[in-house]
């Protein structure tokens, strides 16, 4: 049953970071209805580090971004509280005296190259996944962590504090140190019983001190300090996935969500984890949710490409790249948009051209065929997705939810709704940005519980439908399949 709206008038400050940008929003709860002002954007700048040439993030430019938007925020009256959610799997180390060791390394470097192989080498996937129910990604904390004992192994001998990148600003805004579950368990470091599991983390080097005990999304961690002065520091479901789908109002099992961003994650909210060996072969993870509920999902490489494509290509408005590739000639030339060559290439125009010339299709090659090609090719990413989901749960889907930035693109929606066959809703923009704030709402106990807040979600917003139009043609759907079958076979996948 849902639960209840508690409080007539409440005002939180939600952090919300992704790895390009990152945004700082005011959401107000009034008279049954939930609004939401934006403060400010900024960067999430990443740079080289003059020492070890890792890429990595900025942390000290992205602290100073939210300081400097927090001193705004206080001009808008009765704010209470403020989280922070943001990007998985990157970390912060600090000393004894809470200095920094290392660089906050970004998961796009390089120093993962072979390490996934190697830990898995020395410890079972199916042991690993067993532990954790946790996908195999190039990028995860544990190989990032296993990298840093093989390379720079000095920094975890001088850390004392393992902190992932909100926990860190967590710190930073209250001086209270923890690690907060939804964000823990994307390390595939954590057990399905929400707990760091010591066997693991003893494998890779890791001191049994390094972590904290996860508190639950929803915690509050203490009293602001700084800019944050006067607000309560709350720990919403951190991972920025973990917020998005807690904004998102699935109504049931058998709706799927696509959370569209940099990446697109896809998957269903399910009670208990799916951790079985089907779900290991195709590679689905479960990731912790608000309330204790797993997010049975999948990473595809979604916004990416076309964020390089655009950067590349000094093209400032995306709105019409999509309406040119809505003209284009769609399933001309498919590729793997999950192939680890598009994690972070030289130049993303080249190798999606390279690809699609290796595989003997047509090579794009204006902005608007390049566009199409990604677009078709994440909607025949959903498709497949779509089928592994059903399969693992034993029931048909009846409809997907799309949200975040990426469900404005019209033709990426449409598209979806073609090749899956399902009623697509698209909306709400703001999910990570709204989960967040509505679990700082459950926290200070203005609304009681997770499907009140889905409902009021479901009221404040309006969402976008689209219904399946045309059927993606049989010979697309088997080329695409033997390509994600040559690709597997070569072990050519980052998610």
């Amino acid at each position: 049953m849902p639960g209840r709206i508690r409080a007539t008038e409440t005002k939180c400050l939600a952090i919300d970071l992704g790895a390009s940008s990152g945004r700082v929003v005011v959401g107000e709860l009034a008279q049954d209805c939930l609004r939401l002002e934006e403060i400010g954007r900024f960067a999430t700048p990443t740079r080289t580090a003059a020492d070890s040439g890792y890429q990595c993030w900025d942390i000290d430019a992205i602290a100073s971004e939210i300081e400097r938007n927090l001193a705004q925020a206080r001009l808008s009256k009765g704010v209470t509280s403020v989280g922070v959610d943001s990007w998985a799997v990157d970390y912060v180390l600090l000393d004894e005296d809470l200095n920094r060791v290392g660089v906050p390394v970004c998961y796009r470097d390089k120093r993962t190259t072979g390490v996934m192989e190697d830990v898995c080498g020395r410890l079972s996937r199916g042991e690993i996944y067993g532990r954790t129910g946790i996908q195999f990604l190039t990028f995860n904390s544990i190989y990032q962590l296993a990298a840093c004992h093989a390379q720079t192994p000095e920094w975890l001998e001088s850390a004392a504090h393992f902190l992932m990148i909100p926990d860190y600003l967590h710190f930073r805004l209250s001086g209270v140190l923890s690690n907060e579950y939804t964000n823990a368990t994307t390390t595939q470091l954590c057990g399905l019983d929400g707990e760091w599991d010591r066997f693991l983390t003893r494998s890779i080097g890791l001191k049994d001190s390094l972590m904290k005990t996860p508190v639950a999304a929803g915690t509050v961690l203490g009293e602001g300090t700084g800019e944050a002065r006067g607000l309560k520091v709350v720990a919403p479901a951190t991972h920025d996935t973990g917020s998005a789908i807690a904004g998102t109002p699935i109504a049931g099992p058998d709706e799927a969500y696509i959370s569209s961003g940099t990446w697109s994650l896809m998957g269903i909210e399910s009670m208990v984890p799916i951790a079985n060996e089907p779900a290991m072969r195709m590679n689905f993870t479960n990731e912790g949710g608000m309330e204790r509920r797993f997010r049975v999902l999948k990473n595809i490489m979604g916004m990416w490409p076309i964020q390089r494509l655009c950067e590349e290509q000094k093209v400032r408005d995306f709105g019409p790249v999509v309406e040119r590739a809505a003209q284009e000639q769609p399933w001309r030339a498919i590729i793997n948009v999950n192939d680890p060559e598009f994690l972070n290439p030289r130049s993303m125009t080249n190798s999606i051209r390279e690809q699609c010339r290796r595989s003997g299709q047509p090579v794009p090659e204006t902005m608007a065929q390049l566009a199409r090609c990604v677009f078709d090719s994440l909607a025949l990413s959903y498709r497949m997705v779509k089928e592994q989901l059903e399969l693992l749960q034993g029931q048909k889907l009846r409809r997907i939810r799309i949200v975040g930035g990426g469900s404005r693109n019209v033709l990426l929606n449409q598209l979806c709704a073609d090749a899956c066959e399902l009623p697509v809703t698209a909306g709400p923009v703001e999910a990570s940005v709204l989960g967040n704030l509505c679990v700082q709402m459950i926290a200070l106990g203005a609304i009681e519980n997770l499907s009140a807040a889905r409902e009021l979600i479901g009221r404040s917003f309006e969402m976008q439908a689209y219904q399946p139009q045309r059927s993606v043609p049989a010979d697309v759907v088997l080329r695409f399949e033997e390509m994600m079958a040559m690709d597997e076979a070569r072990g050519q996948a980052c998610a």
